[in-house]
C-alpha cells in the first residue's frame, strides 16, 4: 500500500461486517484458552467478522511466525519457535467442543524444519479425525518445496479437501511470493489430484494481472486436476506490502466464476471478499455426493457473488 492508498476510499462492495455475537466470542475465547492461532486474525482476513459470527474459522498450526516474507501476506515473518507437539490434540478438542461439521486448517511455512512441518500436519489431521469422526476436514497446505515424499505424508491421511494456493498468475509470482514457484505449486496440486483427493486453489486479483493471464491460470489448474477455485480481491495488509493496482468490479468476478465453471471446475467461489476458506463448508456440501452433483458447472451458481 502506498501513501496515496491510505486515504483512498474502498469501493462499496469491499465493506466488511463487524465481528459480533455469541459464536464470534466463543471462537475467540476458545482460541485463547487453547493457545491456538487462526489465519483469520494472523492474516487480517476481511471476513473474520462474518465467518466467526457464523461459527466458522480457519485454524493455523505450527505457530504464527512464517519463515517466508511474501509481499501480499499479513502473517508475521521471522524465526519461529519449535513445533508444539501438544497442538494437534488441543486443536482437535477445540473442534469437538465447537461441534464443527467442517473444519479448515492451514499453517505458516516452516522452511526451518527438515520436513517443513509435514509430520505435525499428518498428526493434526489424524487426531482431528480420531476425535471428530464425522467432521469434514479441509487443509490449506504449503508447497513443502515440491518434495513429493512430504506431500505424501499429507495425502496419506486422506483429508476431504487439500488446498494449495497459486496466489497469482505466473508472471507476478516472483514479484509477490518470496520463495514459492508457480510450477512447484502446480506440481503440488497435481500430486493432490493424483492421490484421488479433491484439490483446491485460489488467486487474488488487483495486482496488475491481465484477463488473459487469469484465464491461462485457470487452464493450468484444470490441467493439474484442480476441482475447486477461489478468486478474490487483493487488499494490502500494510504499507510495506504490495500496493493494490486495481479494485475489480463485482460483475467481473461473476464473469470469471461463470468462465471457470465452463472450463470444468466443479465449484468456483468468485467475489471481491472471497478468501481461500470462505464458505468452505458449502463447497463440501455441494460436492459430498458425486452421484447427485455430477458437475457444478451445470448450475447457475458460481459463488457468493450470485445470491
Amino acid at each position: 500500500m502506498n501513501k496515496g492508498e491510505k486515504t483512498k476510499r474502498l469501493p462499496e462492495w469491499l465493506k466488511m461486517k463487524l465481528p459480533m455475537g455469541y459464536k464470534y466470542s466463543r471462537i475467540k475465547n476458545l482460541s485463547q484458552k487453547y493457545h491456538l492461532h487462526t489465519i483469520c486474525s494472523s492474516g487480517n482476513c476481511p471476513n473474520t467478522g462474518e465467518c466467526w459470527s457464523n461459527g466458522t474459522a480457519t485454524f493455523m498450526i505450527l505457530g504464527d511466525i512464517c519463515t517466508r516474507n511474501c509481499k501480499f501476506c499479513g502473517v508475521k515473518t521471522g524465526k519461529p519457535a519449535p513445533p508444539d507437539t501438544g497442538e494437534p490434540y488441543r486443536l482437535a478438542e477445540s473442534i469437538r467442543i465447537l461441534q464443527l461439521d467442517h473444519c479448515v486448517i492451514t499453517s505458516v511455512d516452516r522452511d526451518d524444519l527438515p520436513d517443513g512441518g509435514a509430520e505435525i500436519w499428518a498428526k493434526t489431521i489424524e487426531t482431528i479425525r480420531k476425535l471428530n469422526p464425522t467432521t469434514g476436514i479441509e487443509v490449506l497446505i504449503p508447497d513443502f518445496n515440491g518434495d513429493e515424499n512430504l506431500l505424501k505424508l499429507i495425502t496419506d491421511t486422506r483429508p476431504d479437501v487439500i488446498s494449495h494456493n497459486l496466489e497469482t498468475v505466473r508472471r507476478l509470482t516472483p514479484v509477490i511470493r518470496s520463495r514459492a514457484r508457480y510450477e512447484i505449486s502446480l506440481k503440488v496440486i497435481n500430486g493432490i489430484s493424483s492421490a484421488g483427493i479433491r484439490s483446491k486453489s485460489g488467486i487474488m486479483l488487483g495486482l496488475g494481472e491481465t484477463r488473459e493471464e487469469i484465464l491461462e491460470t485457470m487452464d493450468d489448474l484444470i490441467q493439474q486436476g484442480c476441482e475447486i477455485m477461489t478468486i478474490g480481491q487483493y487488499l494490502a495488509p500494510g504499507i510495506s506490502h504490495m500496493p493494490v493496482v486495481e479494485y475489480i468490479e463485482p460483475e467481473q468476478y461473476r464473469e470469471y466464476g461463470r468462465i471457470g465453471l465452463e472450463k470444468g471446475f466443479r465449484f468456483v467461489e468468485s467475489s471481491p471478499l472471497v478468501r481461500s476458506s470462505y464458505q468452505a463448508e458449502k463447497h463440501a456440501e455441494k460436492m459430498q455426493d458425486r452421484n447427485k452433483i455430477k458437475y457444478v458447472k451445470n448450475s447457475n451458481i458460481s459463488g457468493p457473488g450470485v445470491r
